[in-house]
Order: structure tokens, then sequence, then C-alpha cells
């Protein structure tokens, strides 16, 4: 049996990146941290955690971070059984993408109570790497697994649409949307994981297993490619529900009428904690109900 308060103070540190910060946290003193980190290094016999700037977690650290947060919703769970042990609220960690988050996320959220949100935000293509290593209890991912010990049910489909500014398109793409354009119009890019725009541009010039380059900034916002589209940034894949009000003021326009692009989403989640987390994964599966199209 390991001591909550030593896995609650490695787990601060690999999530805060220093002891000071934990300390923080979990309001004691830096030292404190270190003497909690070293009694629980000792009982498991193993290095734990990383030092440096910053502080992460070893595989075995890890593992005992993932033990320390499934234990913690269990006992919500508990608590929420018997209510005499008036449950605090649990700090739950999950992997989400930006554009998720700026579309229909919220609203699952803020309707699911007894719970503190601390969420990771990564690309769906990548957010089930977090669960895989047991960094969050649950994540919106592109992947529908199968994960070892995991429970995955589709959410549907966020819809794009590759919209730019009118003036935009007269400036950079007179001719229409073709290669040499492409070739040249700024582009915005979320990340380097993002490869949204990528997947669009191959689709319009026909290209199967050859990555397109194309010139583009770097804008880490789902806001932010609305407003750079609308200022005549760059163009962009947008989520739909974000751009809808813009492309029927004229604000924007689809650069290639009907050619949205659908990704597909899941809600993947520890099955061990699949009782603590239902409350949330009803209000996740309504509001993306809500939001996302039938696949």
């Amino acid at each position: 049996m390991f001591d909550p308060a030593q896995l609650a103070a490695l787990a601060a540190v690999h999530r805060g990146g220093s002891f000071d910060l934990a300390a923080a946290e979990l309001h004691v003193t830096p030292s404190a941290i270190s003497q909690r980190l070293k009694a629980l290094e000792e009982v498991a016999g193993t290095l734990l955690i990383r030092r440096g700037q910053p502080c992460t977690a070893t595989p075995a650290g890890l593992r005992m971070i993932r033990h320390h947060d499934e234990v913690t919703l269990l006992e919500r769970t508990l608590a929420t059984d018997l209510p005499w042990l008036s449950p605090r609220p649990a700090t739950l960690r999950i992997a989400v993408n930006a554009d998720s988050l700026a579309t229909w996320v919220i609203p699952a959220l803020a309707a699911t109570t007894g719970f503190l949100f601390d969420l990771v935000i990564d690309d769906q293509e990548v957010s089930q790497d977090w669960l895989k290593r047991g960094e969050v209890a649950a994540a919106i991912t592109a992947h529908p697994g199968p994960l070892q010990g995991c429970d995955t049910i589709p959410l549907g489909a966020l819809r794009y649409r590759a919209t730019a500014a009118p003036a935009f398109m007269a400036r950079w793409m007179a001719e229409g949307v073709t290669a040499a354009s492409l070739a040249t119009a700024p582009a915005l890019t979320f990340s380097e994981k993002d490869r949204l725009q990528e997947i669009w541009v191959d689709r319009q010039l026909g290209r199967r297993g050859k990555r397109a380059a194309f010139p583009s900034h770097r804008l880490a916002s789902s806001q932010g490619f609305v407003d750079g589209c609308l200022a005549g940034l760059g163009w962009a894949l947008n989520p739909e529900a974000l751009v809808a009000p813009h492309l029927a003021s004229g604000a924007l326009v689809e650069m290639v009428p009907n050619t949205a692009l659908d990704v597909a989403l899941h809600w993947q989640f520890s099955r061990l904690t699949a009782p603590a987390l239902a409350p949330l994964t009803r209000e996740i599966r309504a509001a993306a109900a809500r939001v996302l199209v039938v696949i």
C-alpha cells in the first residue's frame, strides 16, 4: 500500500515540472515534497522522477501516477455511493483536441459535477498516446482503438471547411485553387502535428502518398485560426461550427465549395475507472451529438 500523500507529490512534480510548483499546489514546502518523493522511491525500489528542467516521471513513475489517479477516481465513486463520506471534487485529467474544446466539449464539462478538470490539449491523432502512457484517464481521439484496458465510444465527426476571406482569395487565388496558387498562398497550421490542411490539399490535387508542401503561419489557437482567416492572414481548415456565421455573412468563403473534411472522434477511457467517469461520459456523448456529424 503506497502513501497517498507521497503519490500526490509524485504526480504534482511530474505535471508541474518542478518541486517548487508541486509544493505550491499541495500547500507544503519543497523540502516536504522532496522527502515524500524520496520515501516513495525507497518503497518502490526504483527511480520515479528524473530531476531536471523540467522534472519528468520515469516509466515506473508514470505507472504509479496512473495508480494514484485511478485510486482517486475509485474513492470518489465510493464516496458517491456512501454520501456520509462527503466526497471532495476529484481532479480528472483528460486529453482533448483544441477544436473540440472550442466547439462542443466545454458544455459537457460544465454539466458534470464533482470533478476539477485538468485538460491536456493535443492533436486528436496523438491524444491516445497520453492515455496509453497512463497520463490521463480519458481522451478524445481520432483512433478507435483497441487500447488495452480501455473502452471506446464513437462520437461522430467534427466537420471542417477550408475557408478564407474574399480579399485573400482575390489576391492569392484569382485563377482558382490550383497547385500553383496553393504553393504560394499562406496557410495556417496549428502545430507540427496538424495535418488537416495537408490532407485537404492532397485531396484537391489528387495526390496520394505524397506530402503537400505549402507556406504556413504557425498559430496554436482555434479561435486564432478563425480570426486569422477573417483578417486575411491565411487560409485554413476551420470547424464548421466556428465559421458557419462568417460563411453565411460572406466574411469568409469556402475555398472550394462542398469539400468538407470530416474527422472521426472517439471517447476513450480506462475500463477500471469507467463507473466514476460515467456522468462525464454521458455528457460527452450528449454534447457530441449536438455538434458532430453522424458517419
